[in-house]
């Protein structure tokens, strides 16, 4: 099971969808939580200052107001994190962007899980590349909670989209402290796309899962690559599930990131939290 999840809290889009899902996730589990908010910085200076100080001065004053919107987005955590009796620890922090990238992408490798919230694709905030960072240079799954989430994260019905590539494998790896706790398992697959090797077919995939104790059954629907995301919803929405795991496709790069289509086309649009790994 998780013993150790990173959540990262926006500070400029509603920290809700991730303070609900990581505090329930930690109760049911047990983990220890830990909750990170950065209020971002920005890098310009207006031309018309002049001198060291007055330079350090308004770069101080940036920083503090970066800290304090991320200490105001905290204590929304902090107030659910106790009530709810948890282990967790919070930390507000104020920096760059290209700061903050780096620093919680490398907390999030000394997680077993880190949460997140959905992109939210019409709102220009770094709040919206964060997720996404993380996918790539996490080095571990990461759980995407719908913008639209509120209350507790639950995982009983789990749907695991199977394509039979190593992608695929590592979430289905990296998700079995989920799928051995769930009631239900679904595995998905989409006839049409890329071939699945038979060696790692949905076959293969449910005796597998059967050797761990986990009976599953199949579910496969015919799609083109254009309409694979909204088959995995529909099926989520046809099998009442409570989860989607699916492998994270793409690159990542310092100032931009290419996703895969499916991955592009989910993350635009989810109904169901999605846990993904790169």
């Amino acid at each position: 099971m998780f013993k150790n999840i990173l959540v990262h809290i926006p500070t400029e889009l509603s920290p809700r969808p991730a303070v609900d899902g990581s505090v329930s996730l930690a109760l049911g589990t047990g983990a220890h939580l830990d909750a990170m908010a950065i209020g971002y910085e920005t890098a310009s200076v207006p031309l018309v200052v002049e001198g060291g100080a007055a330079v350090a001065s308004l770069f101080e004053a940036e920083h503090e107001q970066a800290l304090e919107r991320a200490e105001v987005a905290l204590r929304v955590f902090d107030i659910e994190a106790r009530n709810a009796g948890i282990s967790y620890a919070s930390r507000a922090v104020g920096a760059l962007p290209i700061d903050a990238r780096e620093m919680i992408c490398a907390n999030a490798r000394l997680h077993d899980l880190t949460v997140v919230v959905q992109p939210l694709g019409e709102y220009n905030s770094y709040d919206n590349v964060i997720p996404r960072e993380l996918l790539f240079q996490a080095g571990g799954p990461v759980l995407f909670m719908p913008y639209t989430f509120h209350g507790a994260f639950s995982a009983k019905r789990i749907g695991i989209c199977w394509d039979g590539s190593r992608l695929a494998a590592r979430a289905l790896h990296d998700a079995m402290p989920l799928l051995r706790a769930a009631d239900a398992l679904t595995v998905i697959t989409i006839d049409g796309a890329d071939p699945v090797p038979s060696e790692s077919s949905s076959d293969h995939l449910v005796r597998y899962l059967a050797k761990e104790g986990l009976p599953a059954k199949i579910t496969s629907l015919p799609a083109s690559k254009s309409e694979v995301q909204s088959i995995l919803l529909s099926i989520a929405a046809d099998e009442s599930l409570d989860l989607l795991v699916m492998g994270g496709y793409g690159h990542s790069h310092l100032q931009e990131t290419l996703l895969g289509g499916v991955t592009r086309d989910m993350l635009r649009a989810m109904t169901v939290p999605v846990l993904m790994s790169h």
